[in-house]
């Protein structure tokens, strides 16, 4: 992606909330339209013809519905970060699709602070528990922004900790899968006020949205690009915070891990990222020497998984969202895979899946995968 852009236009400003806000418009669609047409506005014109070639009628978000979500945002006491303007996070826009527009309420001098994310489980042990409060509480003090998911668990006790230990300008960052307005689980609706109030709080979905199973991986993709590593303290197998690990790989950011019990399923994500290249950390001083001077070249070896690739397809000569729709299915596959299998311009297949994920025919996923709807 570019780098920071000049501050938009009310009017360019109003055009993007509702561009993104546009049915079956989702981030990575929102930047192949803006980077196809230029301006949001121009993007909003080719909609219903974008569409139309699948068959179908398609309405843009109705303006009014943008200026209800513009007012609740201000009434909030929140404000609007676009991927390509001045105060939007420079690590996370180093992401090749980062989220075109987040609101977050606080400190946004956080998100330019040497940072590190913590992640684990919900039901996490109460050694785990105490653990991630240290390590948080100890980076807080070295100056450091403290990321994590304001979830229950090893989330809540690294906000905690960096809260209680802020200094030098450090501080903490809560990443929420909801709307800015909605805190979720409801009892962290405390800690999540808190992080709003003397720390900085991000969300990616409009105000009033409530947190959907779908939101997560979003949401985890924006902790890991926030932070220059991650560190998992407590995880089981298939976790979410295995996910944010894979994701900060993906990333070139460093992946780091707290061994555990090998009798406690709570401690076999962490063993498994550790023996699959993730860097073992046993103090706060240990994710400190990894990331000092860190130049974008991780220490740790840990790697997403290479996708399996298709049985071979014979490529096709044109590009169009039918053929493309005929290489995919069910199952999420990289969208490099789908470039390679076509046969054709990447810029062409990208606006034949944009054109299939305005239809509704497809899905996005976290990593940069894609299956049909």
């Amino acid at each position: 992606m570019s780098g920071e852009g000049a501050a938009l236009t009310r009017e360019e400003a109003f055009a993007r909330i509702r561009l993104l806000r546009s049915p079956n418009v989702g981030p990575v669609s929102y930047l192949q339209l803006l980077r196809r047409f230029g301006t949001a506005s121009a993007a909003l014109d080719a909609l219903p013809d974008l569409v139309a070639r699948g068959g179908k009628p398609y309405q843009p978000a109705v303006p009014g519905r943008i200026e209800d979500e513009i007012a609740a945002v201000r009434k909030l006491g929140a404000r609007y970060l676009f991927h390509d303007t001045p105060g939007y996070p420079a690590a996370l826009r180093q992401l090749e699709h980062p989220p075109p527009i987040l609101t977050v309420r606080g400190d946004g001098a956080l998100a330019e602070r040497p940072s590190v994310a913590i992640v684990g489980a919900r039901n996490a042990s109460a050694g785990a528990v105490r653990l991630a409060r240290t390590f948080a509480a100890s980076l807080a003090e070295a100056g450091y922004a403290v990321v994590s998911g304001l979830a229950r668990g090893i989330d809540s006790a690294a906000h905690a900790g960096a809260l209680a230990a802020m200094a030098e300008g450090g501080g903490t960052i809560g990443v929420i899968a909801s709307g800015i307005d909605i805190a979720y689980p409801p009892e962290n609706e405390a800690l999540q006020e808190d992080v709003a109030s003397r720390g900085l709080l991000v969300a990616e979905m409009p105000p009033g949205t409530e947190p959907l199973a779908r939101h997560f991986p979003w949401r985890n993709r924006i902790i890991a690009g926030l932070a220059t590593g991650t560190l998992v303290v407590e995880a089981a197998p298939r976790s979410g915070s295995l996910i944010t690990a894979r994701l900060a790989a993906e990333a070139g950011r460093e992946v780091m891990a707290i061994p555990g019990s090998p009798l406690d399923s709570r401690s076999q994500g962490c063993n498994h990222l550790i023996r699959e290249g993730a860097v073992l950390v046993q103090s706060a001083e240990d994710v400190i020497e990894l990331l000092v001077g860190f130049t974008g070249t991780p220490r740790s070896r840990f790697r997403e998984d290479e996708p399996q690739p298709f049985d071979d397809l014979a490529p096709v000569r044109e590009v169009d969202s039918a053929s493309i729709a005929a290489l995919l299915s069910n199952a999420p596959v990289a969208v490099d895979e789908i470039i390679r299998q076509s046969g054709a311009e990447a810029g062409a297949v990208q606006m034949a899946l944009v054109e299939l994920e305005l239809g509704g025919r497809i899905v996005r996923h976290a990593a940069g995968r894609i299956s049909l709807a």
